[in-house]
């Protein structure tokens, strides 16, 4: 193969992307039409509204060959999930992290922002590719609901193609002016750049989360279809800015854990200790950002659980107590997967400091804290068993285990896992700085009281949702998560002031077994599991319906898929994508690889 051919492979990738994106675009107005002037028609100009649209019928969904609609949709909009999340929160912590060299006046922060944005690049080109394929597949396969969501946005729709150029055109200007804008006073206009970026990817992200949660609880419509409100008032349903919440902050986590797995992946293939060092850092830094992520997002998921039941009790029952239940079992076990691998990694890396071995006693204790608290929030409070075993069992609830099925007992698993995830970073932090304030032990007991006080209030609050009804049961977990986020909070900033000034110790980067990292490989495969088993849970919720309560879902594959089958979709498509991003971590390293070479020949 022409290595030239190759190099220049990558610098394609975008204007291929870019030619499927307008194709599905032109796709969008041309099978758009029909719809649109069925309406127009229909439309009752002396009474001034709108008439209610047509319900599709069996003969209206397109049938090509043997293909699956659905699967092939489900796939193709879950790997376009994927990219998109990574590639929307990528930009946002570098734009952090290049903020902090400039305030560090550290040139190795930049370094590390500019080679998170190399993946990124990477990455956008397919994710155009994904959303292109995306859209074709939607307008082909279910062009009625695509013309009536046409129908309900009007002209937001251009809005999101035109934000999606600027987006691309802004992405490109960010990363290929990284080096001209790197000194003095225009790297404040390389980082104003990189904010419009910003900017720009979260407004696409919240139009998309519109579409998204209107299916889901719609809004300015009554159920016949007719439009009565405002292209606003459907974009601001009552699911919409929990959506947002819960998105933003999965796509930061999903980003550093994704980030962190490429540096890993480089820490096990450089030689050098100086490269070792650097991707050691890098991976902390990543892990630093996975986490910070993932802290807040399971309350952002009870927000959104909790909005989804005072909108639909139904859909509420599907999830938490219908066919869908056990499913967040599975999802216990992907967290605690997540939590374990992470603290482990943290673990790990008290060996990079001398005084990391006065806090690796601790470690022993945080862990039976984790294990104990994944090993309640995975038991479940009903079995699934024979009649023969309920009959021996005495029912389906095992009498010593079965109070710690319900939600008191999970709510208590759950902060305390957060808590002292929390405390193993804070002993890392800690281990390379020396107090130098004459209040630190008044700090240091603090700090001890704070997390004594804060985890006892979390048991207790836990304790009395068992002896109270459900309203106040469900209330209890308030000041469980305001407890959790208090320790996180007032004990960061104890550390900060007290810490401020410190001496510092030596922190040996590079200096981490293989097997550590085999924890930031774990992190983005289970995160990705994760994202695709909730998208299956909340686009099941719906149930037979492609708007929930107003179209009705009239092809052959209106029903919710089987557990069976949805986990054997969910893993091929988590297998396609990590396939895909190792590749990724390949197509991002090829220009570098070839700079090194020529700079070996030329000495």
């Amino acid at each position: 193969m022409d290595p030239d051919a190759v190099m220049r492979a990558p610098r394609l990738l975008p204007w291929i992307a870019l030619a499927v994106w307008a194709a599905g675009a032109a796709s969008v107005a041309v099978l758009a039409l029909p719809e649109l002037a069925i309406a127009a028609e229909g439309a009752d100009a002396t009474a001034g509204s709108a008439p209610a649209f047509v319900q599709p019928t069996r003969g209206d969904y397109p049938q090509i060959g043997g293909i699956n609609s659905r699967t092939l949709v489900w796939g193709l909009s879950q790997m376009h999930l994927f990219l998109a999340a990574f590639v929307l929160a990528v930009p946002f912590f570098v734009l952090c992290i290049e903020f902090v060299g400039v305030v560090s006046k550290d040139d190795r922060y930049d370094d590390m922002a500019h080679e998170f944005m190399k993946i990124s690049m990477a990455a956008y080109s397919f994710t155009a590719l994904a959303g292109g394929g995306l859209t074709l597949a939607l307008f082909l396969f279910y062009p009625h609901l695509m013309g009536f969501l046409l129908k309900v946005f009007q002209g937001q729709t251009l809005i999101y193609a035109i934000l999606f150029v600027l987006e691309s055109v802004f992405l490109y200007i960010y990363f290929y002016s990284w080096k001209a804008l790197r000194y003095g006073d225009r790297k404040w206009y390389h980082m104003s750049i990189g904010l419009a970026l910003n900017t720009i990817g979260l407004t696409l992200m919240f139009v998309a989360n519109a579409w998204a949660s209107f299916m889901m609880s719609p809004a300015g419509v009554d159920p016949s279809g007719v439009i009565t409100g405002t292209v606003w008032e459907a974009t601001r349903n009552p699911l919409w800015n929990p959506l947002n919440l819960h998105r933003f902050l999965a796509n930061i986590a999903y980003g550093g854990a994704i980030v962190g797995a490429y540096a890993a992946y480089r820490f096990l293939s450089v030689s050098s200790d100086s490269e070792r060092g650097h991707y050691d850092w890098m991976g902390y830094t990543s892990n630093i950002i996975a986490v910070a992520g993932f802290l807040p997002l399971p309350f952002a998921g009870y927000w959104l659980m909790a909005e989804i039941y005072a909108y639909s009790q139904q859909m509420g029952i599907t999830a938490m107590g219908g066919v869908l239940a056990w499913l967040f079992i599975i999802q216990a076990v992907l967290i605690g997967t997540i939590l374990l691998a992470a603290n482990y990694y943290l673990w790990c890396g008290l060996g990079r400091t001398e005084r990391g071995a006065d806090y690796g006693s601790y470690v022993k204790y945080i862990a039976v804290v984790l294990v104990g608290g994944f090993l309640v929030w995975v038991t479940p409070h009903s079995l699934i068993l024979t009649p023969q075993e309920v009959q021996q069992l005495g029912g389906t609830h095992h009498k010593m285990l079965g109070p710690l099925g319900i939600m008191p007992a999970k709510n208590i698993a759950v902060n305390l896992m957060l808590v002292f995830t929390f405390l193993s970073f804070q002993m890392f932090y800690r281990s390379s700085r020396i107090p130098t304030v004459s209040w630190a032990p008044m700090g240091n007991a603090l700090i001890v009281a704070l997390y004594v006080v804060g985890c006892l209030n979390i048991i207790g609050a836990g304790i009395y949702g068992y002896f109270t009804p459900t309203v106040y049961k469900v209330g209890a977990s308030v000041p469980q998560v305001v407890t959790t986020l208090s320790i996180i909070i007032f004990a960061g900033i104890i550390d900060f002031f007290m810490l401020r000034g410190a001496t510092q110790t030596e922190v040996r980067w590079g200096r981490m077994s293989a097997r550590s990292q085999y924890a930031l490989f774990v992190l983005p495969v289970a995160f990705t599991w994760l994202m695709a088993l909730m998208g299956y849970i909340r686009s099941s919720l719906r149930t037979h319906w492609h708007v929930y309560t107003v179209m009705p879902d009239k092809s052959a594959e209106a029903y919710i898929p089987t557990i069976g089958e949805a986990g054997n979709t969910i893993t091929i498509i988590t297998l396609l994508f990590m396939a895909l991003i190792v590749f990724i971590f390949w197509l991002s390293q090829l220009g570098s690889t070839e700079q090194q070479k020529s700079s070996g020949a030329a000495e």
